[in-house]
């Protein structure tokens, strides 16, 4: 089955100021441009391809600055059904890896990779969650299990009570 993919590349949304720094908000906001044409135009499989950045010594974002641009999909109304791959050239700071993991964190489909080929198959391939839920950002799957002691004396004990 066909599939539309957009291509984001780094040069696209993120901005620096005229002495060279990173530029949040200019960059939150042609992050948010981008990924409101996107959703305009029905797309839900994007690549932010960073392939052309080259790490210095030191990060340039931060981990507040990463945390504020996985806010930027909330504000834009990004949802579980949408997909994301983070393709990375070099990632020595853990950077594209933190903001994948960040956005997983929010209850966003993001994930981030070293290969192409592999980031390709990951936005092709079907949906992580079950067929007919949607979860929301903040909702959690959480397993409960109790250990069958444990089991054991919580049927004693409701037996207990309603002999009484």
């Amino acid at each position: 089955m066909p599939q539309e993919l957009q291509i984001i590349r780094a040069s696209e949304f993120i901005r620096f100021s005229a002495q060279g720094h990173f530029d949040l908000a200019a960059s939150k906001e042609a992050l948010a441009e981008l990924a409101g044409v996107c959703r305009k135009r029905g797309i839900a499989h994007a690549m932010m391809d960073l392939r052309a950045l080259h790490p210095g010594p030191k990060p340039v974002f931060s981990p507040a600055d990463l945390a504020e641009l996985v806010g930027t999909f909330r504000e834009v109304g990004f949802t579980q059904q949408e997909r994301l791959a983070v393709l990375y050239g070099s990632d020595p700071h853990h950077r594209a890896r933190l903001f994948a993991f960040l956005s997983t964190m929010h209850g966003y489909a993001v994930r981030a990779f070293g290969d192409f080929e592999e980031a390709l198959l990951w936005l092709s391939s079907g949906q992580e969650t079950e067929p007919g839920h949607r979860r929301t950002p903040g909702e959690k799957s959480v397993p409960v299990r109790f250990p069958k002691r444990e089991a054991r004396r919580v049927r004693r004990s409701a037996r207990s009570r309603a002999k009484k």
